[in-house]
């Protein structure tokens, strides 16, 4: 039995705060047999449930009927023979279709990348603060190995010898793992994430790990506040906030980010980077931390729409220790054209709020050779499926909670973790499954309009996509649009009960800051996605700009 006895009273409280209404009965009921519920959940809190303890149901964005792309597996880049710069800044800022051209044809080793992006890193992380670990020993050996199997006339593919960030919620065998929070500073895994794996098995070389908003929010972490290379002043959004920063200011040729609810889109919204976060179980996140398992995914971050396709196929595949991983082919040509495709945007998204950017974002799209047409979602209340993000990044990390070592996290806002996970205690658990169900309407909502179309245009905050999307699984490309001049923003926040992000606060100086616009796709039609930004980035030939810090 618990010490706590419930009372009359304390169900009346209950009853006001829960919108509820029992009578004098059935309250005298529910004091006499509510032990026995306190009881078993009691039971249940006494049974350790480690990070990597997954919940036994798992989310599938199928609905009955769905088809999976009957495509093989394949990848054809377009060509590029740009002359190797003799500025090393040059080389650094290139995409990867460049670089991977160079090194394959010998005018750059991987050495020599590699080497490159260390020195940025040595020179520019100390002001950016997005590299949490720095692993330049086993940076230069992978590099040396990838040059060795080159000179054997082994090329592993597009990746081979391409220097990338990791993103530090990913582990790394003998080599710290900290996932951006003071409790887990010290932790060192004995073993490498599959993503880890996936990329050495493709050549790619490990720089180090970037930095994530402590338990992937935000952008202040165990160690500092990860910059935005455009602004100082100002954190570069998160919670893949090292990735999209130390991308956008060329400390690596691309970076690993994942997503909840923006953890990819908002740092390349804020950074300028072009992110892809793919259908919901493309991707495996064995060996990463676990923050909501129904919503999880893992993406590219990079500096153009093809080199996410580079990466994409390198780390696409369906794994054993992911259960919720499915296995998809993932079809990409570069060269096909995107003749035929319908786009929708929905109307509002480019009303009240929009920008110059996202208008003009989106007439380069109605300039293309496509048929782009107003589309609708059905009225629900998708913001309610907060909610389950809560629950689940309460239940990842109960004990920080319970064992009252949440107050160790430097962030302790109303929006930070630590409110949030203990405002979600107060959840009732049958509203969550009611909530289960209304994601499953959701997911018939996106179905619907993804019959009309073959994707939708849209602001980073489009109506409720940000939500939508992510609760249904479907991909998300964002990639540069513009650029605007702002004040310092402030940070994302769950403070409110909602998602809200940064706004420009106070007097203060204007920044030249990239801007963003976002594509979302059928699901597992990663390919087409691409195909349409690619055509889109040609159109809107944004300014080859960088960040202006000073080095």
């Amino acid at each position: 039995m618990t010490d706590t006895a419930i009372t009359v009273e304390d169900i009346e409280a209950a009853e006001r705060l829960l919108g509820l209404s029992y009578t004098v009965r059935e309250r005298q009921q529910m004091v006499g047999n509510l032990a026995g519920q306190i009881e078993s959940a009691v039971a249940r809190r006494k049974v350790p449930l480690s990070n990597n303890v997954p919940m036994a149901s798992r989310f599938d964005p199928r609905l009955p009927g769905f088809e999976m792309p009957q495509v093989a597996d394949s990848q054809l880049l377009a060509t590029h023979s740009a002359p190797l710069p003799d500025s090393d800044e040059d080389i650094a800022f290139a995409p990867l279709t460049h670089l991977a051209a160079w090194i394959a044809s010998g005018q750059i080793t991987s050495r020599r990348l590699t080497e490159i992006y260390l020195a940025r890193i040595a020179t520019l992380n100390p002001k950016l603060e997005c590299y949490a670990k720095v692993m330049s020993e086993t940076a230069l050996s992978e590099a040396d190995a990838a040059d060795k199997l080159l000179a054997q006339g082994t090329n592993l593919g597009p990746l081979h010898g391409i220097p990338y960030g990791m993103k530090d919620l990913f582990d790394t065998e003998g080599v710290t793992t900290g996932w951006g929070a003071e409790p887990y500073q010290e932790r060192v895994p004995d073993c490498d994430a599959r993503i880890v794996t996936l990329l050495r098995d493709a050549g790619a070389v490990l720089l180090g790990k970037t930095t994530l908003g402590a338990l992937a929010y935000g952008d202040i972490w165990s160690g500092g506040w990860t910059r935005n290379p455009w602004n100082l002043n100002e954190g570069s959004s998160g919670s893949s906030a090292g990735s999209a920063s130390a991308t956008a200011a060329a400390l690596c040729g691309f970076s690993i980010g994942t997503e909840t609810l923006g953890s990819i889109t908002s740092p390349s919204q804020r950074c300028g980077t072009t992110g892809l976060r793919p259908t919901f179980g493309r991707v495996s996140r064995a060996g990463g931390m676990a923050l909501c398992w129904s919503l999880d995914k893992v993406g590219p971050i990079c500096r153009g729409v093809e080199d996410t396709a580079m990466v994409l196929a390198a780390i696409n595949g369906v794994d054993i220790n992911d259960r919720c991983t499915i296995a998809a082919p993932f079809n990409f040509d570069a060269n096909q054209g995107i003749e035929g495709m319908r786009l929708g945007y929905l109307p509002e998204a480019f009303g009240e709020g929009a920008t110059e950017v996202d208008h003009a974002a989106l007439a380069a799209a109605k300039d293309l050779e496509i048929e782009v047409v107003e589309v609708e979602l059905q009225d629900l209340p998708y913001g309610a499926l907060m909610n389950v993000l809560y629950a689940e990044a309460a239940a990842a990390f109960e004990h920080l909670t319970l064992e009252d070592t949440d107050d160790t996290l430097k962030w302790q806002d109303d929006g930070a973790w630590p409110n949030t996970f203990r405002k979600a205690r107060f959840l009732s658990a049958v509203d969550h499954v009611q909530l289960d169900r209304l994601r499953y309407l959701v997911m018939q909502s996106l179905d619907a309009l993804f019959s009309k179309v073959d994707a939708l245009i849209g602001p980073f905050m489009t109506g409720p996509m940000l939500v939508a999307s992510n609760f249904t699984g479907h991909p998300c490309l964002h990639l540069r649009a513009g650029f605007l001049e702002t004040g310092t923003r402030s940070a994302a926040s769950l403070g409110a009960g909602k998602l809200t992000t940064g706004n420009a606060i106070g007097a203060g100086p204007t920044f030249t800051v990239p801007q963003g616009i976002s594509l979302w796709g059928r699901l597992f039609q990663e390919g087409p996605l691409l195909n349409l930004g690619m055509a889109l980035e040609r159109k809107l030939a944004v300014a080859d700009r960088r960040p202006g810090f000073a080095i």
